[in-house]
């Protein structure tokens, strides 16, 4: 798994996608289901992967927690959509 920080306060995770280089998950709460309201990947590692090291690292963490998931954000929808392996954890 990726190193990353979850920051509950400011409702974000943040996983390191390359070395010194980190992407971002915002989402608020409702209940016991994590709304993902944004990803961000930095430019320079767009289209290499990068959105697929965040979402499977928050995605495992979020299942290790027993919480579950709705997807706002654009990327998250479709990430989802693509990943049926995930499906269980939309709420």
């Amino acid at each position: 798994m990726a190193n990353f920080t979850h920051d509950d306060k400011q409702q974000r995770y943040q996983v390191e996608v390359a070395p010194e280089q980190w992407a971002r998950l915002d989402y608020s709460i409702q209940g016991d289901v994590l709304v993902i309201t944004h990803t961000f990947v930095p430019d320079a590692l767009r289209g290499r992967g990068c959105g697929k090291i965040l979402m499977e690292t928050v995605l495992s963490d979020i299942e290790h927690l027993g919480k579950k998931v709705k997807p706002v954000c654009s990327y998250a929808v479709v990430y989802l959509q693509r990943h049926t392996q995930w499906q269980h954890l939309i709420g």
